[in-house]
């Protein structure tokens, strides 16, 4: 069984001559490099965004709770001080 698969992309021009310019400045050994590069770069940041989307819904779910509870204790805030 083979490990890689051969495949071919037909690119416009403009993002032919991309492709040869960062190779170039990325010092890629091929064309190919650029594009796994590429895939990569934009796996990550994928990634990134979800994981971010993910603690924001979990930071609202929590977020009003959070601000009930610290309401019920703000009567303790001062508890004991009137000794003073």
């Amino acid at each position: 069984m083979k490990s890689n698969i051969k495949s071919s992309i037909t690119l416009p021009s403009e993002e032919f001559e991309l492709v040869l310019e960062l190779k170039a400045a990325l010092q890629a050994k091929s064309n190919v490099e650029v594009v796994r590069q590429g895939l990569r770069l934009l796996k990550e940041a994928t990634d990134r965004e979800s994981l971010r989307q993910a603690y924001e819904r979990a930071s609202l779910a929590v977020r009003e709770s959070a601000e009930e509870e610290i309401g019920e204790l703000d009567s303790l805030v001062a508890e004991g001080l009137e000794d003073w």
